[in-house]
Formats: structure tokens, C-alpha cells, sequence
């Protein structure tokens, strides 16, 4: 193949979601405060930073905090408080309100943010303390040194044109080497995955089990607009075998953020995802707040479902893996940007420390240490049985919801995800 031009880092993260970008920002405020030379790099495959998130999220701000204290005086752009939980029960033509929120989705003191314009604020935070941000590049191969380990990633090449041949406006892709690479891609990452089978790094936990969640944002007419409230719903039009809920949230501007997620671990060979999130939009309780307004972006993606029983091996020789990419979404609350977020600054500390040792080891072993001494591992693991609990369908997965969360979690036992969703599928 043509030679590829080769730019060295000492680390380089894959992905400027908020787990990539928390790291590389923890990483220079790590640096520069030891008064370290440390060179960052991100890639992002997205045109620009936020590109590819999905607008319409519910924020815990706590690892914000954490990393960024003065964040409302840097003026990140989260303005919409939360306001008011609803969480309703729906049938084919009722919908029947909780009286009260599962704790879990009690939301007092977050926010409805866009994601990615959060996304893009924190590149801004990050480019000042340094961090060199490359969107438009995608990472298309693992590079590995002659030990096996990890040095880094190279790009696609450009200009291939559909017949795979080169095109008058051909260019090589680039590597990009460094001593760690954070693998920050997100939810079934392609180079992750390859990670994942060359070092073997699923052999100690639960299949993964994912859930496809299809989202779309709204402008609505301003008199239905009630930014700070909060939707959720379960039941209609899933049946009671099918793992499945809705959001809907009101944010500012007149906008809408509403999805449904459904769990990839289906049954029925003849359910569309797709089909049932539109069918759930002309539901009685739901359908007012659309007439007379207009879509003006959708899209989809999957999420990681397993919890903490899925969690991989997170270290090999020459990287880390943070974020949903490793799976650290909290299912219940249908949140994964914090622990996302807090699983990127913990691998950067990890890596700092790496990297500042007289004699530097390959592989970051704090960064699962300091993981499992972090709320992350305490939130994760007090939530770990709720998910599998809805193997056996809705009723019995909302009675054993009830259980895990009067007892905190404490359960003395763990239940497992046993197969891939894929196993699960009847034949047509």
C-alpha cells in the first residue's frame, strides 16, 4: 500500500463524545497542573464535534462538576432545567399516570440539554487547555507494534471511488501513534469490537445486550412548549414480552426531543422498531403535543443494556476503553453521559499516572481500580438486576424493578444476561 504519513502523540482518543473528551481534557488539567509537556489528540469521524449526537438528552451534571467546577460561569449550555417527572402507563387508548416516578427517574436537578452542543462546548474547553481536535476523520484500523501492543490508529484513505478503485482526488489515509490510545467510539464501535476479539477482553462477562432507540426533534406550536417536562412511558404499543419504553422531553426554543427504545432481545421476527415508535406517536396522550408542529431532525442508535455484569475488560497493552463503547449506561435511569464522562477522566488519571512513571508500563491497570472505588462501579451495581429482570417480560420485570429498588440493589444475588439478543428471536 502508499505510505501513510505518521503524526506522534502521547495520547491519542478515538471519539469526541462526552467520555473522549472528558479524558482529554482531564489529561491536561493533569498535565499542566504538574507542569508536564503532554500531547492530546482527538479524532472524530462526525463533520464536526456533535455531529453525531443526537439532540434531546436528560444531563446529570455530577462528573461535570467534577471536571469542569466553574462550568456555568464558562457558559456550558445547560439552561433548561428539569422541571416535572411524568411517567405513565399506556394502553391502546388510556394513558394512566404513577402517582409517583420510579426514584430512578426522579430527574430534580438535571437538565434537557442538547448533547451535542454540550459536546461541542467541551471541545472549546478542551482546545484551550491544548487538546489539538480533528474532526472528519474517521479511525479506520488499530495499529500494533511488533509486541502486539496497541500504538495507535490510521484513517481511511480518501478518494476510493464506488468501483473501490483510487480517484483523481485520492489521498492516503494517516497514522496517528502514541504511547496510550482511549478508545472512546461509543456503543458497538468498529475498532472496539476488533479490541474485543484480538485481546479477548468479553471472556469474563455477560454477553452484551443492546437496546435501538429512534429519536426525533420537534418544533411545536409554542402554546403545547412546557420546557423542563419530563415524559417516560412503558406499555402500548410494545406487548408484555417486549422490553420497550418512550421519552419524551421539552426543551427550550419550542423543541421537542421524543424516542422510544426498544430492547434488541425481542421475540416477535415481524416488530419494527420504527414502525412501533410511530405508531406510539398517535397514542391519545401523546399525539396532541405534535399536531401542528413539524420534525425537523431524527435519528437513530444503539445503547449498551448490559450494566454492570457486561462491563469487558477495560485495559490492554497500549490503551483504554471508556464510555458507552465499554457500556456503563444506567438502564433505569436511561442515562450514560455522566458515568460516560467519569469513566473517561478516571482512565485519563490512570494514563497520566502511566505515563509519569520513571519507566512506564504498557497497560493502564489503575484505570479499572479507580473505576471500581467510583460511584460509577456503586451506581452501576445497586442497578445490575433490574434489566435482566425483564427477560421473563413486563410484569415480572417490574416487580423485581420494585424489589431492587426498595432494597437499594442489596439483593445477595446477581441475575445474568445468559445469550446475545440475537438468540432470542422466534423464526418467521
Amino acid at each position: 500500500r502508499d505510505p501513510r504519513e505518521v503524526m506522534e502523540y502521547d495520547v491519542l482518543v478515538v471519539g469526541a463524545g462526552p467520555s473522549g473528551l472528558s479524558a482529554a481534557i482531564r489529561l491536561k488539567q493533569l498535565a499542566n497542573e504538574a507542569g508536564q509537556e503532554l500531547s492530546v489528540c482527538v479524532v472524530e469521524k462526525g463533520s464536526e464535534v456533535g455531529a453525531h449526537l443526537l439532540s434531546g438528552a436528560v444531563f446529570e451534571p455530577h462528573a461535570l462538576d467534577e471536571l469542569i467546577p466553574d462550568w456555568k460561569e464558562k457558559g456550558a449550555p445547560l439552561t433548561t432545567p428539569a422541571r416535572e417527572d411524568r411517567f405513565l402507563f399506556l394502553t391502546e387508548t388510556k394513558a394512566l399516570k404513577s402517582p409517583f416516578a420510579p426514584p430512578q427517574m426522579h430527574n430534580h436537578g438535571n437538565y434537557i440539554i442538547s448533547l451535542g452542543n454540550l459536546a461541542r462546548w467541551m471541545a472549546g474547553q478542551a482546545e484551550e487547555l491544548g487538546v489539538e481536535i480533528y474532526p472528519g476523520f474517521a479511525a479506520a484500523e488499530v495499529l500494533y507494534d511488533d509486541s502486539g501492543a496497541v500504538k495507535g490508529i490510521a484513517t481511511g484513505d480518501m478518494g476510493i471511488g464506488k468501483d473501490g478503485e483510487k480517484t483523481a482526488n485520492y489521498t492516503p489515509g494517516m497514522e496517528l501513534h502514541a504511547k496510550q490510545t482511549i478508545f472512546a467510539e461509543g456503543c458497538r464501535g468498529s475498532l472496539t469490537k476488533t479490541l474485543f476479539e484480538r485481546f479477548d477482553l468479553r471472556r469474563d462477562a455477560d454477553p452484551q445486550t443492546y437496546g435501538i432507540g429512534i429519536k426525533e426533534l420537534w418544533e411545536v406550536d409554542p402554546a403545547k412548549s412546557q420546557p423542563g417536562l419530563i415524559v417516560h412511558t412503558i406499555g402500548w404499543p410494545m406487548d408484555p414480552k417486549t422490553y420497550g419504553g418512550s421519552w419524551l422531553y421539552h426543551m427550550e426554543g419550542n423543541l421537542v426531543s421524543v424516542g422510544f427504545v426498544v430492547g434488541l432481545d425481542y421475540e416477535n421476527p415481524h416488530l419494527s422498531p420504527f414502525e412501533e415508535f410511530q405508531r406510539y406517536k398517535t397514542h391519545p396522550a401523546i399525539r396532541p403535543t405534535f399536531e401542528g408542529g413539524r420534525r425537523i431532525a431524527y435519528g437513530a442508535r444503539a445503547l449498551s443494556e448490559g450494566g454492570f455484569q457486561s462491563i469487558p475488560k477495560l485495559t490492554f497493552p497500549g490503551g483504554v476503553i471508556v464510555g458507552d463503547a465499554a457500556g456503563f449506561l444506567n438502564v433505569p435511569k436511561i442515562k450514560g453521559n455522566h458515568t460516560a464522562m467519569k469513566s473517561g477522566m478516571l482512565a485519563a488519571e490512570a494514563v497520566h499516572e502511566l505515563l509519569s512513571a520513571e519507566a512506564p508500563a504498557r497497560e493502564a491497570v489503575a484505570y479499572p481500580e479507580k473505576l471500581k472505588a467510583s460511584w460509577v462501579w456503586s451506581e452501576l451495581h445497586a442497578v445490575r438486576n433490574i434489566r435482566p429482570g425483564f427477560q421473563k417480560g413486563l410484569w415480572a420485570g417490574l416487580a423485581n424493578a420494585a424489589y431492587e429498588t426498595a432494597t437499594k440493589g442489596k439483593s445477595p444475588w446477581t441475575l445474568h444476561h445468559r445469550h446475545g439478543d440475537h438468540e432470542t428471536l422466534k423464526k418467521a
